[in-house]
């Protein structure tokens, strides 16, 4: 068999963070095409006509699904976690937005980005950065270290 590669969705517009629903039937993603970033769903895969609803009000980045699918998660632009219920049936069906997760202490919320800068555990907990001032105006760092297992061999030669 051979298989196909091209664009899920195509527009003039930005569409990032493409994330399918764990059924594998819908699409969530960001896309500017409203002229700010929102959250937007569609049925996967697409096909021509098919319709696509915006979940976010007021600006969404970084969807993420719950791993049954009853949930879809993004941050606002303040970063905070909200949540749309995905009723049961076959047709999209979005509930009322909630915020879950206030998120001006976390990194990664904002408009701008194009990354997924948390994560949701199997039972509904999030992994999320916290930003930490240190009083003194500073903040702290993160040191990512890539290929550690060759930084240790050099450093212990024989390990």
């Amino acid at each position: 068999s051979t298989r196909e590669v091209g664009p899920v969705v195509s527009s003039p517009a930005a569409e990032l963070n493409a994330v399918v629903s764990p059924d594998g039937r819908w699409l969530a993603y960001d896309s500017n095409e409203s002229g700010q970033f929102e959250i937007y769903v569609r049925p996967y895969p697409a096909t021509a006509g098919e319709r696509q609803w915006q979940v976010s009000a007021g600006g969404g980045r970084q969807p993420l699904w719950a791993r049954n699918g009853r949930e879809l998660y993004y941050r606002d632009f303040d970063g905070a976690v909200m949540s749309c219920p995905i009723g049961k049936g076959p047709a999209f069906a979005p509930g009322p937005l909630a915020r879950l997760v206030q998120g001006a202490e976390y990194s990664g919320g904002g408009s701008t980005g194009s990354g997924t800068t948390y994560d949701v555990a199997p039972d509904g907990r999030f992994l999320m950065i916290k930003r930490q001032a240190l009083g003194d105006g500073t903040t702290s760092t993160l040191t990512v270290v890539q290929n550690w297992f060759e930084e240790v061999k050099r450093l212990l030669p024989g390990y």
